[in-house]
Order: C-alpha cells, then structure tokens, then sequence
C-alpha cells in the first residue's frame, strides 16, 4: 500500500500554525489560454497565482494578530507524505473571521507566485 496526503502542516513566518483538516493547495504557476482565430486554436500563456487556505482556531490568550497580517513573509506548507512547498513572498488576503461556538475557527487565506518543492 501507498501512502497518500493525510496531514498538512503550516509554518507562516516561521511559527508552525496547527490546521484543521482539509487544508487546500493550488499551486500556481505557467497556465495555458486558448486564443481561437476562426477553426484554429492557438495558446496564451498567463502566470496564476498560488492559493493556500487553511483552518486554525483562536485559542485562549492568543492575539489575533499572532494569526493575520498584512505583510508579505514565508509561507511552508508541509505534507506528510514527503512535499514541502515553500512561498518566499506569500500574503494573506482576507482577515479570517472568527466562528463562536465551533472552537474559534478562523480560516486563513494566503496567496503567493512562484514556489520551491523539497521532497524529503
């Protein structure tokens, strides 16, 4: 049997942020556009951003600014199955909103170009 992706971690800034399951990647990078003339098809090429989200939870004596911020910083999306993706100039974009009653949760939302993998 394989292993497959089960567990996510996030490193932002260098503090390692416990997530929820069902932390989302997309990696960005180099993508094709079709630009059609008449019965032809030809390809644009467009750069598109990475997206990372990810749920956490505001904790007891925790500031909610240790969660957002509005500047640019290193974003390490670590996969138990050997993948780290590291954003030099990851961002966050929205300010997470906080739910009561379900522990805090507060999803958090990055962007970011191009990545480095490390298979390890």
């Amino acid at each position: 049997m394989a292993q497959v992706l089960g567990i996510v971690d996030i490193v932002w800034k260098g503090v390692n942020i416990p997530v929820e399951k069902g932390a989302k990647v997309k990696l960005g990078g180099l993508k094709n556009n079709p630009v059609i003339y008449g019965r032809r098809v030809d390809r644009a090429q467009e750069f598109v951003a990475s997206e990372i989200s990810a749920t956490t939870a505001l904790r007891r004596d925790q500031r909610y600014s240790d969660l957002f911020t509005v500047e640019e910083g290193e974003l390490q999306v670590h996969c138990d199955t050997g993948q780290t993706f590291v954003f030099s100039d990851a961002f966050m974009t929205d300010p997470p909103e906080l739910t009561g009653g379900e522990g805090g949760k507060a999803e958090l939302k990055w962007q970011a170009g191009e990545y480095q993998e490390i298979l390890g």
